[in-house]
């Protein structure tokens, strides 16, 4: 039994919120269901939103102790490759966990860097669960890429099916997956791209409704394929919700 999370950005409170109406007890200072259902996690919990690192503190505490499983997202990799030293670009949304990391004390930014690479270096490329009946990828997977992670299929899996073109805000012209997928077998649960509602299609469910742009976050139970959200507390930015012609 599982309660997928969308894209956190670190909107913390929020996630606080929509883990207790999902029944989780937070006695420990971590998120733990009394009936033993999981957390997972699609990506993308930093960037943008106010407690990044909060959010980092307790994911990486749930995946260590074996209470959550999680995968990551786009800006996971680039934060990953920020510590790494490389010379990513502190844009679309990274500088507000930069900020974060730069008000820490030495010690404390070194302990929160330890476990941030210690959980994205143990994370798969997507999450296969309930024998391939449930897979968890960030921005989606194709069903012929299922099994695979080879860079074609990372740069789907982080990016989505990116065209090469950029929207007029630089975003990247995504085509809709969705749509075309066909597999009867393997339920794809994903985020990324923003949306006002939980878009079911095809086999497969985006729950990325746009937290840190002042929608909601969204939880989807498996296997009871229900949806439950809870209000950001954050501004809203209605351009940054796209919509899809089902």
């Amino acid at each position: 039994m599982f309660d997928v999370i969308g894209d956190i950005h670190g909107c913390y409170d929020e996630f606080e919120e929509l883990t207790k109406k999902l029944g989780y007890l937070w006695d420990k200072g971590y998120p733990i269901h009394p009936e033993g259902r999981k957390l997972a996690f699609v990506g993308d919990l930093t960037d943008r939103g106010p407690n990044s690192l909060k959010v980092i503190d307790v994911v990486s505490t749930l995946v260590k102790k074996g209470f959550a499983h999680y995968t990551p997202g786009n800006h996971c990799d680039k934060l990953y490759r920020f510590f790494l030293g490389r010379g990513v670009q502190q844009t679309h949304g990274l500088e507000t966990t930069v900020a974060e990391l730069k008000n820490l004390p030495k010690d404390e930014y070194a302990s929160i860097r330890t476990k941030y690479m210690e959980l994205y270096d143990n994370a798969p490329l997507y999450l296969v669960l309930d024998e391939k009946r449930l897979v968890i990828a960030h921005a989606g997977i194709r069903s012929d890429y299922i099994g695979r992670t080879d860079k074609k299929v990372k740069t789907f899996v982080l990016y989505g099916d990116i065209t090469g073109e950029k929207h007029d805000d630089g975003s990247p012209v995504r085509r809709d997956w969705a749509k075309k997928y066909t597999n009867e077998k393997s339920f794809i649960v994903y985020g990324h791209t923003p949306v006002r509602e939980p878009r079911l299609i095809n086999g497969t469910i985006n729950i990325d409704t746009g937290c840190v742009f002042g929608g909601t976050l969204t939880a989807f139970r498996y296997p009871e394929k229900e949806t439950v959200s809870v209000p950001s507390k954050q501004s809203h930015v209605p351009e940054k919700f796209r919509t899809f012609d089902d």
